[in-house]
């Protein structure tokens, strides 16, 4: 099926052939007519199958054929996103599909002035893609009203409960008009988010499925290492060196901090990287998105807030530097490579620490990962230096030295007096030295009371 036959309007379809979309893909084919039908739809699928344009072209249709004029401080349609990276994401998607009318587009977060951003709402916006919390800011301010809200969007609704964000959630949705279309979108469906659907879309929704959840991607590689945790960075730069056709890499780690020390390990062994997460200002993670997209960097090293953020096309490499706690957590990870059909291989390191994500991984995958080439472990550990450990207990034994304290190294040694002559001292010498010895405060008056003195 080609795009002509969705029944989408010209500047739509003309849109759609620059930005290069030849084929809809299943999501897009069976989504957009129920959309287009008016009627509420919750859609399951994984990432980096088309999810943004299956929502966002029959929006953007009806937003057409309805020609309802914006008002000030208000918008038409709401997209709620869990993070920033989402949010500017999906946010440039609709500016591309509706460049050629007159639907404005706005983009809000938070992390970033929000000067511009009321700036922009100023006039009203027809599609408005927000985070929760800055949203919420901005309400509060009285710079956006949700009053005249007639499509409301829900994406990646399951990393929205991780994230903790069903509070922020039923808030809005308390101020959203009681007319509306509803469209609700997650990777997987627990009990929790089957709830949360029920209690957002009309009766009469309609459920598409597209991939079913855990479902490895057919055109991505699979592959683990078992290795130490000590020695994951000298495995990576090995790989990485060993490997030129790795240019264009993504690197999942568990922390921060872990985020941070590998990418400054990797910029030590001249292999151009940046690292990505919470932590980073706005500024400095889009500056790392973009050199990564360009290829001026070729590893971009990021935390699971960036699993579902990055849109990159031809990563071509994803490394599970740390293995995620949550299975779920490493299909959307993986799903950053081989996508759009092309191929791609994830490449896990599993220290002896994390057997029990791994374990819980091919249980979900119903498939035992396997092993990476272990001729390049063996060179590896090889290259390690070997540590000396003494032979046994009595040798470590004897090389531990006794603690001193200060004030016993200061004291000096008692001459040994057993083999040295003693000096005879005389009776009445022996007095005197006593007497001297009882010279003390108060001790004249006990002297007078023995008669000793007058």
């Amino acid at each position: 099926m080609d795009f002509e036959k969705l029944a989408l309007k010209q500047p739509l379809l003309r849109a759609i052939r620059e930005v290069g979309y030849s084929k809809p893909t299943p999501i897009q084919e069976k989504a957009i007519p129920v959309l287009l039908q008016k009627k509420d739809l919750c859609g399951i699928a994984q990432t980096g199958t088309g999810k943004t344009a299956a929502f966002a072209l029959p929006i953007l249709e009806l937003l057409l054929i309805s020609g309802v004029i914006r008002a000030s401080k208000c918008c038409r349609t709401l997209v709620l996103l869990p993070t920033r990276e989402l949010a500017i994401q999906v946010a440039d998607c609709f500016e591309k599909y509706a460049k050629f009318t007159a639907i404005k587009t706005a983009c809000i977060f938070g992390g970033v002035s929000d000067i511009p951003q009321k700036r922009a709402l100023l006039h009203g916006v027809d599609v408005l893609v927000a985070t929760p919390g800055r949203l919420l800011d901005l309400i509060a301010q009285k710079s956006i009203s949700l009053k005249q809200i007639e499509f409301f969007v829900l994406d990646e609704a399951d990393r929205m409960l991780d994230m903790g964000f069903i509070h922020d959630i039923r808030k809005i949705l308390s101020m959203l008009p009681a007319h509306r279309q509803n469209l609700f979108f997650s990777a997987t469906m627990p009990s929790d988010i089957v709830d949360l659907a029920k209690s957002i879309l009309r009766k009469d929704y309609e459920t598409i499925e597209v991939v079913p959840t855990f479902t490895p991607v057919e055109c991505i590689t699979q592959k683990v290492f078992h290795v130490g945790k000590k020695q994951k960075s000298l495995l990576l730069k090995e790989l990485l060196f060993i490997h030129p056709e790795m240019n264009k890499v993504l690197v999942f780690s568990r922390t921060k901090h872990g985020a941070n020390r590998i990418s400054e390990t990797l910029s030590k062994a001249g292999i151009a990287s940046a690292a990505i997460h919470g932590n980073k200002s706005q500024t400095k993670r889009q500056e790392a998105l973009g050199n990564f997209k360009t290829e001026q960097i070729r590893v971009l090293v990021a935390t699971d807030i960036a699993a579902r953020g990055i849109d990159v096309d031809n990563v071509s490499h994803v490394f599970n530097y740390d293995l995620p706690e949550l299975p779920e957590t490493y299909m959307h990870r993986i799903g950053r490579t081989g996508r759009a059909g092309k191929e791609g291989e994830a490449i896990s390191f599993c220290s002896p620490e994390e057997r029990f994500e791994l374990k819980a991984i091919e249980k979900a995958l119903k498939m035992k990962l396997p092993e990476g080439d272990s001729s390049i472990l063996e060179k590896i550990l090889a290259a390690l230096p070997k540590e000396s450990k003494p032979e046994n207990y009595q040798q470590r034994k004897s090389k531990k030295k006794k603690f001193k304290s200060p004030k016993a190294q200061e004291k000096p040694k008692k001459e040994n007096t057993e083999n040295s002559p003693k000096l005879e001292v005389s009776a009445p010498e022996m007095g005197k030295s006593r007497k001297k010895r009882r010279n003390r405060p108060g001790s004249r008056a006990r002297r007078r009371l023995r008669g000793e003195i007058e």
